[in-house]
């Protein structure tokens, strides 16, 4: 009978086991680490993370050494027998001694980080965001660009959402309108929220802070590479939550002037005059664009709502009675419930435009034109 070589068997499954998972992890690293920092701080949070896992390793590495030492070493079989003392002052000072001074040396860089992470003073441009459920608002407060105010909405496709598309590359981290800076320039974020917790985070940028109803708090950020950098609300804030992504989008100092120019076209453009009567048709068309990006989440494009979770407004009492009542409720919300008071996000023309789309889409047919001046009235 041929003798098996002493590492076949077991051990042998053992080893190709190992070397298996080891490949798998070298293979997989890129994706399970952090994002690629785009700031100087962003960098120092990475490098902090790297260090401080490779000390934890080393840690790993010292404690079970010496375990598995004494368990082979100290065995029974040999002729290992139990210590008999019951303390030992010196080696309770050193077991506590050295951790101590592990963990000043870690806390010293953390420290360090972390009041860097802090100081927003003397920012070039200070720009307020304002979380909802579920999109993000921005208005720009000071520097080049002051003025401007947009919202942000997720523009990945509900036939993507419900699996009736293939997905894109990046899926529930697209929106209609990115938040454009200059390169090189400080960045502070004023975070706050219009209904409940969220949180503007962007990894690449080594900023997240929450965004409190009634509370104003402040992060900063210093891109120093151009690019489109995604983030994500990291608050569970309700049912849409995995659904209000963050787009930063760093140009140059040349681009961003030109964008602030574009934007501020935009805005003197969508101005409307004030007291224009609008024809019905044109309200539904621009209401149907209002409801995409604000209502379909909850109520469906086909006007059904989710049963049991969120109310039809096809064949609703409130969209085909008393208008009123329906530009109350659009505008003020209802507290307790996810239907947000949308009088503070959208202008009195697309509120209008909104409501006389869901009074005259699907099986509702009011014929009820609602101009801006009536929502303007009601506010």
């Amino acid at each position: 009978m041929t003798k098996q070589a002493p590492w076949t068997g077991v051990p042998r499954l053992a080893v190709l086991w190992t070397l298996a998972l080891l490949s798998g992890v070298a293979q997989a690293a890129y994706d399970l680490n952090f994002q690629a920092p785009a700031s100087k701080l962003a960098r120092d949070v990475y490098d902090m993370h790297i260090w401080m896992m490779w000390v934890c390793l080393a840690i790993f590495v010292i404690v079970f050494s010496a375990m598995f030492y004494s368990i082979i070493k100290h065995r029974k079989s040999l002729g290992g027998t139990p210590a008999t003392f019951h303390e030992n002052t010196q080696i309770e000072i050193l077991w506590t001694v050295i951790p101590f001074i592990i963990l000043v040396i870690m806390v010293w860089p953390v420290t360090v980080t972390l009041l860097n992470m802090r100081d927003s003073s003397n920012p070039d441009l200070t720009i307020k965001a304002t979380g909802y459920q579920w999109k993000w608002g921005y208005d720009y407060l000071k520097g080049e660009g002051e003025g401007i105010k947009f919202m942000s909405v997720l523009s990945t496709p509900q036939e993507q959402i419900h699996n009736l598309a293939p997905k894109g590359p990046n899926y529930l981290l697209e929106v209609d309108n990115h938040l454009v800076v200059p390169v090189n320039k400080k960045v502070r974020i004023l975070t706050t929220a219009n209904d409940v917790i969220h949180a503007w985070y962007v990894p690449s940028l080594a900023v997240k802070q929450d965004a409190v109803p009634g509370f104003i708090r402040d992060a900063w950020f210093k891109a120093d590479r151009e690019g489109i950098f995604r983030g994500q609300c990291a608050e569970l804030c309700g049912k849409d939550h995995g659904y209000m992504p963050i787009v930063v989008e760093v140009v140059s100092q040349e681009k961003y002037a030109a964008w602030v120019g574009e934007q501020k076209k935009k805005m003197a453009a969508s101005s409307e005059e004030p007291g224009k009567v609008w024809a019905l048709a044109d309200l539904v068309k621009r209401g149907e664009g209002v409801y995409g990006q604000n209502c379909v989440a909850c109520h469906q494009a086909n006007g059904k709502g989710i049963p049991s979770v969120f109310p039809a407004l096809d064949g609703s009492k409130i969209a085909t009675g008393n208008k009123a009542e329906h530009i109350k409720m659009v505008v003020n919300g209802k507290p307790g419930t996810a239907m947000a008071a949308f009088g503070k996000q959208l202008s009195d023309t697309d509120l209008a435009a909104v409501i006389v789309y869901e009074r005259n889409s699907w099986g509702n047919k009011t014929g009820e034109a609602i101009q801006p001046s009536e929502i303007k009235a009601a506010r």
